[in-house]
């Protein structure tokens, strides 16, 4: 356990609330949802493992009711990617990678946490709940049938980091998380945040992800062992992808890195994504070609609506806060970019949560062709 627990990781992690891995057990701790360092956490909480809970049974629904195994691959996928994505960092050093990863972030103490404290069922579910989210905005919009799957996937990310960066931002302030600024690896950063999050993390995962679904499932209509193999197969392969479609950034990386380009890279790929996304986005709202989606009408306005009391109650300390520090010693995040990833939010939601009545049966993905 000692190996586990390294001393850098405790001096990041007991700040946030008064706890230890030393202490913690190697599988499973449950507390008290009302002893927690506060109320934040349990709303936090509730509200991802609710979206998670309901990602599955409509991705169950729509493989039984509708014969597309997408959804259901895709919620399993993002769960194995967590997994192989996650446990490295952290762990760096039972993987023999602490020094070239080093400790990168802690998160606080929920009510239900994994592997020494180090990963909260939130984190679990926040994965395939969002990723569902995403997806379905832009399935629904009909943008994978009129413009397949390179263009729909970019969407995916676009639209999942908008929903992303919303609660990205917060975090930091409300002690979910707390990053490890002196390393390296953290910067460059909006505010409190890395840019590698932003970026690798909350678009280019779920990019990766859905093209590698499609690509394996989603034109193969597999089942049984076949849909198990492929799903766990594209899981696994997410990692693979990230670091080929990150080389841009790694090449100004390393122990002295070149923050100023890379943060030139990061912003320059964003506006490109947003670039193409918006535009496609928008005009299939134009076209009113919509699906009815009754997840996306019932999580989407559930997760903005939380968080977006979860920032009203963070508003105060925000404002009162000196050089980006509030009085409790939190970082803060981006108000701005916050708010901007919020309006395309609602906006997305809105279109797809407005279109009442049965969701049109689609069958298969919509842009895909039975493989004979």
């Amino acid at each position: 356990m000692t190996q586990q627990c390294t001393a850098a990781f405790d001096a990041i992690a007991r700040p946030l609330g008064e706890f230890s891995c030393q202490y913690a057990p190697a599988v499973v701790h449950l507390r008290n949802p009302l002893a927690l360092s506060n109320w934040t956490l349990v709303l936090l909480e509730i509200m991802m493992v609710t979206g998670a809970v309901l990602a599955l049974i409509h991705s169950i629904r729509r493989l039984r009711r509708d014969g597309d195994p997408v959804n259901l691959a895709l919620w399993c996928a993002t769960a194995v990617y967590l997994f192989a994505v996650e446990i490295p960092l952290y762990f760096p050093n039972v993987f023999g990678i602490q020094d070239q990863l080093g400790v990168v972030f802690a998160h606080n103490a929920f009510t239900v946490q994994f592997l020494f404290d180090r990963l909260p069922l939130y984190i679990v579910a926040l994965y395939p709940a969002v990723v569902t989210l995403a997806y379905e905005i832009v399935r629904s919009l009909g943008v994978f049938r009129d413009r397949g799957i390179v263009i729909g996937a970019l969407c995916v990310g676009f639209v999942h980091h908008c929903l992303y960066e919303v609660f990205d931002q917060l975090g930091p302030q409300l002690r979910w998380w707390a990053w490890n600024t002196d390393n390296p690896i953290n910067h460059p950063m909006l505010a409190s945040v890395p840019m590698t999050s932003m970026f690798i993390f909350a678009t280019l995962g779920p990019i990766v992800a859905t093209v590698l679904v499609l690509v394996l499932v989603g034109r193969k209509d597999p089942r049984g062992w076949s849909l198990t193999w492929r799903t766990v197969l594209a899981g696994v392969l997410v990692p693979l992808g990230l670091a080929v479609l990150s080389i841009p950034t790694s090449l100004f990386g390393g122990p002295d890195p070149n923050t100023t380009a890379q943060a030139i890279i990061f912003s320059v790929e964003l506006v490109v994504l947003a670039g193409i996304a918006l535009p496609v986005l928008a005009r299939q709202w134009q076209r009113a070609c919509i699906t009815a989606n009754r997840f996306v009408r019932v999580f989407g306005p559930v997760y903005l609506g939380v968080l977006a009391v979860l920032w009203l109650s963070a508003l105060p300390d925000y404002f009162r806060a000196d050089a980006g520090i509030t009085a409790d010693g939190t970082p803060t995040g981006s108000l701005t970019y916050a708010v901007g990833c919020f309006a395309v939010s609602v906006a997305v939601v809105a279109a797809v949560a407005a279109r009442r009545g049965t969701p049109t049966p689609v069958g298969r993905p919509e842009f895909v062709q039975p493989v004979e």
